[in-house]
């Protein structure tokens, strides 16, 4: 068992058992899919996923998640929107941006209405989960 590994166990004993609830937002049913999985690899995340930034409100207004990732770039409304009306929301749920295409000043942006960190595509199951659990730590630590 790795660091990274011994924290999450940690935590989630601090929580009661309790695994890690993670909204996952993105328009690409490759990438949502392949994100899921990174998270059902690990006992310590409960997953649920939404194919955009309307869908997600509604799940974050019903739900109550420990760390949501989201695309910047999809058709409906765009990641900036769903960003601002989450965290209009739930102020302290944190916002992980995962883009492959977004420009620098729409990263910026993103940053500037509340999203706390940036992963680039293509992102490997470890850094995935990784920051996952920094973001956990900084929560719940």
């Amino acid at each position: 068992m790795n660091k990274m590994e011994e924290a999450i166990e940690a935590l989630i004993r601090k929580r009661g058992g309790k695994p890690l609830s993670v909204l996952i937002i993105d328009d690409e049913p490759g990438v949502r899919d392949v994100f899921r999985e990174f998270c059902q690899s690990s006992a310590h995340f409960q997953v649920m996923t939404a194919t955009g930034g309307l869908e997600a409100i509604d799940l974050v207004a019903r739900h109550d998640f420990d760390i949501v990732t989201m695309d910047l770039v999809m058709p409906e409304m765009s990641g900036l929107e769903a960003i601002e009306t989450i965290k209009r929301q739930k102020p302290h749920l944190p916002v992980v941006i995962v883009t492959g295409n977004a420009t620098d000043a729409l990263v910026r942006e993103a940053g500037r209405l509340g999203g706390c960190r940036v992963l680039k595509k293509p992102v490997g199951i470890h850094q995935f989960l990784h920051e996952l659990a920094d973001l956990a730590q900084e929560k719940y630590g």
